[in-house]
């Protein structure tokens, strides 16, 4: 007989696990379903945590050869890239054994396998091995994620043309790698193996990276990445990928119709995700999808079916580990009777480069866009005090606030730790603050936080260090 749940997940990722962990706590029966055979999803197995890992020792091997002009001398400093790679998966293993631990201590039933819909409260699990289990459910969630897209024609193989999962296990560093495509994950990897020491190409089909992001600050990103040997080919359509085995060629036009080659080792590309629902058997239950192929859910993320719900990467919305843990938090508690809820406007978004770039809220085109008359406060990490003292000063931030209540409306950051400043920005505009809300908040000295300090008191040009 099928064993008896009043909720089930599919998908432990970062949204799914953190779903089943909160029905629990909420005192229903739950279980999590989880394909890949490690729990954490596209996040932390192959995305959020290991890129972040190879982030941070990628800078430090950079940092280490520029040290002798700060007065430390170092011997000559060489990379051990298998080394490298194998810390990187440490900190993988490690995260996915503590989330398989939260589980079983929340008292989470974890099935290993593929789980696909038999009817609306049916689920068929099938293991690697092709065992199969049957589980009933009151309440289905739908947790299963995103797969990176390719460009028409041309397969991943992992090898030479490669996704950001292959991006993360390259054997070797490649003399020559193009980026196709100028948002968070392309530039990201790009930085990765730029600091390692390849010839790293971007080509991008629009006028600037970054799509979506406060133009001002994209403009600036791409600056620093320039002086980084970053190379930028903006207005460039691939035509063709031909993969070699070995290397592959890249054709492009640009916007006069201009042809260009690309000649490279590797080929990352990064043109975005799409929902994962193969294998699912929707059909089976007739669950509405959208033209994108999302499904469709109502502002409790209930599908057209009243006991299915999808949440993270399957529905609209940004692509982010963190908005499917909010999401997975509010479903479980509006499932529970609570008032589950996200607020859509204060979901940060964060490029883990040197520096970093962050952004939340509505950004200058948006507001103008959108006909809502707004202030701008800028201040400059080259105007901050610790900032300068570690020598890493490039950036700025930039608040926005309405022209008349003084409300923060969004804010975006270029510097040192935005990512981690930003948290402060959500924290205000979740309670509606004003940018002197923030402006009259002490800020310990010296610190980065500063800068945003002295943002929010330049929206009233009252800015002291600048």
């Amino acid at each position: 007989m099928a064993e008896k749940f009043q909720a089930v997940v599919i998908g432990g990722g970062p949204g799914g696990y953190v779903c089943a962990i909160r029905l629990a706590q909420l005192g229903l029966k739950t279980a999590c379903i989880e394909s890949r055979g490690s729990l954490g999803g596209t996040c932390l197995n192959i995305g959020c945590i290991p890129s972040k890992s190879l982030l941070n020792l990628s800078e430090e091997f950079h940092k280490v050869k520029d040290l002798s002009n700060k007065g430390i001398e170092v011997g000559q400093v060489k990379l051990n890239l298998p080394k490298m790679m194998k810390s990187k998966d440490k900190a993988v293993t490690v995260l996915t054994k503590g989330v398989e631990f939260l589980l079983k201590k929340n008292k989470v039933t974890y099935f290993k396998g593929t789980g696909s819909f038999k009817s609306k409260n049916e689920i068929l699990i099938k293991d690697s091995e092709n065992k199969e289990t049957h589980v009933e459910a009151d309440k289905i969630i739908i947790a299963t994620g995103s797969l990176p897209v390719s460009l028409p024609g041309v397969k991943f193989d992992e090898k030479v043309i490669v996704s950001s999962t292959g991006a993360l296990k390259l054997e070797q560093v490649p003399k020559k790698m193009v980026v196709v495509g100028g948002g968070y994950i392309g530039l990201e990897m790009g930085s990765v193996w730029s600091r390692l020491g390849t010839e790293v190409h971007v080509v991008e089909y629009l006028d600037h990276i970054t799509p979506g992001m406060d133009k001002e600050i994209s403009t600036e990103f791409m600056k620093i990445l320039k002086k980084q040997k970053i190379n930028f080919h903006l207005q460039h359509k691939v035509e063709q990928i031909k993969n070699n085995s070995i290397n592959a060629i890249v054709s492009t036009s640009d916007k006069e119709g201009k042809k260009k080659d690309f000649d490279c080792d590797v080929v990352l590309v990064s043109v975005g995700r799409k929902p994962n629902t193969i294998g699912l058997n929707l059909d089976k239950v007739n669950i509405d999808l959208d033209k994108k192929n999302r499904i469709k859910t109502d502002k409790n993320f209930k599908t057209n079916q009243d006991n299915i719900y999808a949440i993270g990467d399957v529905i609209a919305g940004p692509m982010l580990a963190h908005k499917a843990e909010d999401e997975g938090i509010a479903v479980a508690e509006n499932i529970a009777g609570q008032s589950g809820h996200v607020n859509y406007d204060t979901i940060p978004g964060v490029i883990y480069t040197t520096p970093e770039v962050a952004s939340i809220g509505k950004t200058e085109e948006q507001l103008k866009e959108l006909n809502i008359k707004y202030k701008i406060g800028k201040f400059s990490f080259m105007a901050n005090s610790r900032a300068k003292a570690i020598d890493d000063a490039e950036g700025f931030v930039k608040i926005l606030a309405d022209e008349k209540t003084d409300k923060v409306l969004g804010a975006h950051l270029i510097g040192p730790h935005a990512g981690e400043l930003i948290a402060e920005i959500g924290v205000a505009m979740e309670f509606g603050a004003s940018s002197e809300d923030i402006a009259r908040t002490c800020h310990a000295h010296p610190t980065f936080s500063e800068a945003v300090k002295e943002a929010a008191l330049s929206v009233d040009k009252r800015a002291i260090h600048s």
